[in-house]
């Protein structure tokens, strides 16, 4: 083994933690997964995994992590470095940056999931050469980060475009424990599988599920465009890999904006709405991302 330096990545998810090790050239030299289940469960599993890279002679300079949320992101904040008020059943109020680094004696620089895979995007993939961009995952929750001028946005705490409450059929209830017509109530994958008692991987093009889903991600991507003005909405996430699903959101972001925004010569929503250009690494990355 060389004397090369790395960069721990961790996105960590609802659903499973992504772990790795980078080198400066972006390159995932070694990784991992690990089901997010209890916080001493899945960090153990975590501070293991590095120390097992350490142990092999890889020397990790510092870590970076892109943590689902809600987080307390204020430096200032005596819980900086945590997870606050997340539905996510045993993870409220764990200080996951303080932990890490104690266990692994390294600097950890934290940011949102959403936010950290942005800031990825805007560097190398779909969002490069954008001032203002935008960042959706739609998978187990919904999440949203912005980065303008090259900074990811974290102001009185940190974006929450799933929690937009939009305009919803009077027949459907959403999900969200705490509102019941908020974007991700009802379009994430958990919903998509508690509205219409499937998977959504298991529902068919053409299903109603499909209308209603294009219908609130558009009204998202239509109240972004009207507030931050992206000139990228890109749209990351496991529901987001159905074929179809991107052209009927765009065709429907068409429909609300009526027109009303004029768009620069040669551009219109399909240029704007678009999948990411960093595959399924857009996260990990953006862990690797926010320690440069």
């Amino acid at each position: 083994m060389s004397n090369k330096q790395y960069t721990g990545a961790i996105e960590a998810g609802g659903t499973k933690f992504v772990c790795a090790i980078i080198d400066n050239k972006r390159n995932i030299i070694e990784s991992t997964r690990i089901a997010t289940a209890h916080p001493s469960q899945t960090l153990t599993a975590v501070v293991d995994f590095f120390n097992e890279m350490t142990q092999r002679s890889y020397k990790i300079e510092r870590l970076g992590l892109g943590c689902f949320g809600p987080l307390d992101l204020n430096p200032k904040s005596s819980s900086y470095g945590s997870v606050t008020s997340t539905p996510k059943k045993g993870w409220q109020n764990i200080a996951i940056k303080p932990y890490l680094e104690k266990a692994l004696g390294l600097s950890v620089f934290i940011d949102t999931d959403v936010n950290a895979a942005a800031l990825a995007e805007s560097m190398w993939g779909a969002s490069a050469n954008t001032d203002v961009s935008v960042y959706i995952t739609i998978g187990t929750g919904i999440g949203g980060g912005l980065v303008i001028n090259g900074k990811t946005v974290k102001g009185l705490v940190h974006p929450e475009m799933g929690h937009m409450r939009i305009k919803t059929p009077h027949n459907i209830q959403g999900q969200c424990p705490y509102h019941k017509d908020c974007v991700e109530g009802l379009a994430s994958g958990t919903s998509l599988q508690g509205i219409w008692k499937t998977k959504a991987e298991d529902l068919p093009e053409g299903h109603p599920a499909w209308d209603l889903q294009a219908h609130v991600v558009a009204q998202l991507c239509n109240n972004l465009l009207m507030t931050v003005s992206p000139q990228r909405i890109v749209m990351g996430g496991g529901v987001m890999q159905q074929d179809f699903l991107l052209k009927q959101v765009v065709s429907e972001t068409e429909k609300l904006v009526n027109k009303y925004i004029v768009m620069p010569t040669g551009i219109d929503c399909s240029d704007i709405i678009v999948h990411p250009g960093l595959g399924t690494l857009s996260g990990l990355l953006g862990a690797y991302a926010l320690t440069l």
